[in-house]
């Protein structure tokens, strides 16, 4: 195998890793709500603290990589990851779960940017398309293996064991990490310009009190307390982007997000593979109560979805080169908001067969968008700066995650105090429906010219071969 075979294993391998753990864990909520004595909505801050621990860190990835070498960065990190999993086994409260939750998000949060830095690096031109074609397969056999896994490890181990599964992957990569990568650069203390702490503060401040204010708004009795929270959440963020701008060594490289094709994808990945993890979870309850769903027969229907998904992966790269970003967006984000409308109006009489349509549309639409936004993110970013634009790519990523699951969760929630529960779940997927359309509107102005063919390899991956 090449170097930068080894390379980008080692990166898959950590993506798999992440998601692997921030998905598994929602299956073992009503086991954990039993055993630690908490409420089941106080359990969000399982996924939240993950969270939070990896927006800490991951602006910080691409000064920690050029301060410590991105080898010793992956084994250290891989090495906190792993600690922090064997704790959260062993957490005998909700705050001491969630406190080893954002110590394992510090420790796993800096793999996939400075992973994808590393491996973008070695691949040019449309090797970065096939090179996405596997990251998106990564991403599809993650979600789809994670609440088949989960549903088993508990009924057989506990909920304990469901924290520990991501343990195995994380050893193997650490192996893989100190056998394979080579050291490289490093800069002196003296040489590098020491990180913005005050932006970090503001920054992690911005997002706790949000998620804060989001987890009150969603509760009727603590509305007031909700929106008291938004204040500091919303004052932290733009003290954070005023003091981001004004630095000559900014914490993250916003500058960046003037490259039309990385501000466009971001917002595909937002509101399609994001609404569609919003959608899937609040679907959980809507299919049990309204369908009559087993919990089994729920998570049978990821394989539709897997199976859709598979198939607009494999084909969205050959598509991407011929046609460009804007005509795969706006087909894959018509057919998934047509699978969430089509659930939407499920009922007892349903078939398993439409609800299984249903899933397998969102899948390929969904896949189809998320594929071509992996394809066009890094287009436009130059070497030195991956590792930046990295950072923020998946900053976007894990948020789109946390908050589409959040402000869905709190819609709802409003909508049940005020309407029928019919009513309610199906305006929320009305609504989702129509956001996952706002990158149709974008791509009307996006420029999109396909890279070169590559003529031939730069010599310093020929050397690393």
């Amino acid at each position: 195998m090449t170097y930068r075979g080894k390379v980008a294993t080692v990166y898959l391998l950590s993506l798999f890793l992440d998601l692997i753990n921030m998905f598994i864990s929602a299956v073992a909520f009503p086991d954990m709500s039993v055993s630690l004595q908490a409420p089941v909505a106080h359990l969000a801050w399982v996924s939240n603290g993950y969270i939070i621990g990896l927006t800490l860190i991951m602006p910080l990835s691409a000064w920690l990589s050029r301060r410590f070498g991105s080898r010793r960065l992956f084994l250290l990190s891989l090495t906190i990851f792993s600690l922090a999993t064997l704790a959260t086994a062993e957490a005998n409260s909700l705050g001491e779960l969630v406190t080893w939750r954002i110590v394992q998000g510090l420790g796993g949060g800096v793999l996939i940017p400075v992973g994808q830095a590393l491996t973008w690096h070695f691949y040019q031109g449309k090797e970065r398309t096939r090179i996405s074609t596997l990251v998106m397969m990564v991403a599809l056999l993650a979600p789809a293996m994670s609440p088949v896994l989960g549903g088993l490890l508990v009924g057989y181990a506990g909920w304990h064991a469901v924290l520990l599964a991501s343990l195995p992957v994380s050893l193997l990569t650490v192996c893989f990490a100190f056998c394979w990568l080579q050291e490289d650069e490093r800069h002196s203390r003296q040489s590098l310009p020491a990180p913005d702490t005050t932006a970090i503060l503001t920054s992690g401040g911005g997002l706790i009190c949000l998620l804060l204010s989001l987890t009150l708004l969603s509760d009727k009795d603590h509305l007031l307390s909700g929106l008291l929270w938004l204040v500091p959440a919303i004052m932290l963020t733009l003290l954070f982007v005023r003091r981001n701008r004004r630095q000559a060594n900014p914490l993250l490289a916003l500058h960046l997000l003037s490259s039309p094709l990385l501000r466009f994808s971001m917002l595909v990945y937002l509101c399609t593979p994001g609404f569609f993890i919003g959608v899937s979870i609040i679907a959980v309850f809507w299919l049990q109560q309204i369908a009559g769903l087993s919990a089994a027969q729920n998570g049978a229907l990821m394989m539709s979805w897997s199976v859709a998904a598979f198939f607009a992966i494999h084909t969205s790269g050959k598509l991407f080169q011929r046609y460009g970003p804007a005509p795969l967006i706006i087909t894959g984000c018509l057919i998934q908001a047509t699978g969430i409308v089509w659930l939407a109006g499920i009922s007892q009489a349903t078939s398993p067969l439409l609800l299984s349509l249903c899933y397998a549309l969102m899948g390929f639409g969904g896949s189809l968008c998320s594929s071509t936004a992996q394809n066009s993110a890094m287009q436009e970013i130059d070497s030195p700066e991956l590792a930046d634009a990295s950072a923020l790519w998946n900053i976007n990523r894990q948020l789109s995650f946390c908050f589409v699951v959040a402000l869905l969760s709190l819609l709802l929630s409003l909508l049940l105090q005020t309407v029928s529960l019919l009513t309610a779940y199906r305006t929320c997927f009305i609504v989702a429906a129509c956001v996952t359309c706002l990158p149709v509107l974008a791509s009307r102005r996006l420029r999109f010219r396909p890279p070169p063919p590559l003529l031939m390899i730069h010599s310093e991956n020929r050397n690393h071969e």
